[in-house]
């Protein structure tokens, strides 16, 4: 999406967690470099182990990351600052699902998001705007994880 995210060098943020958020954004920065299909392969292996985050959870890391990084707000900084969401989440024991997808209406754009409790989390526009290509949802039970390519709220599940 090409609309610029709020940069929030207003939100104060302890040294330790500025470092911690500082890393995630720089590992993001690199993992976003790699092919789709690395990036889904590292998040999936990365997850397991964490509880799904909560909305608030997710809002929390997003705004620590916009805090630390004008190019993550910037406008095409979508993938950075959802992989900088998902590795800080991650870093504290948490998993929002990270989310690939596409404008569902012309002019073409593609567009990475994360999602907590079923809900973009503080994306400007709403959830019929985009249609998902593919996620990496919190880790579930070996029984739930069969049951892939079923959706839920935005997601597809894969």
């Amino acid at each position: 999406m090409s609309t610029v995210v709020p940069h929030r060098a207003d939100l104060r943020l302890t040294p330790g967690r500025r470092l911690l958020t500082a890393l995630a954004v720089y590992a993001a920065r690199r993992l976003a470099r790699k092919p789709p299909a690395h990036i889904r392969t590292v998040l999936t292996r990365l997850r397991k182990g964490a509880r799904p985050a909560t909305y608030a959870e997710a809002q929390t890391a997003r705004e620590a990351v916009l805090a630390v990084s004008l190019r993550c707000a910037g406008p095409e900084g979508c993938l950075p600052r959802s992989l900088a969401t998902v590795l800080l989440c991650r870093a504290g024991g948490t998993w929002p699902a990270w989310v690939v997808g596409v404008r569902a209406r012309p002019p073409f754009g593609a567009h990475a998001w994360v999602e907590a409790e079923g809900r973009m989390v503080d994306e400007e526009a709403g959830p019929e705007y985009f249609r998902a290509l593919f996620t990496v949802p919190a880790a579930r039970s070996a029984g739930a994880e069969q049951n892939l390519g079923k959706t839920s709220g935005t997601s597809k599940q894969q």
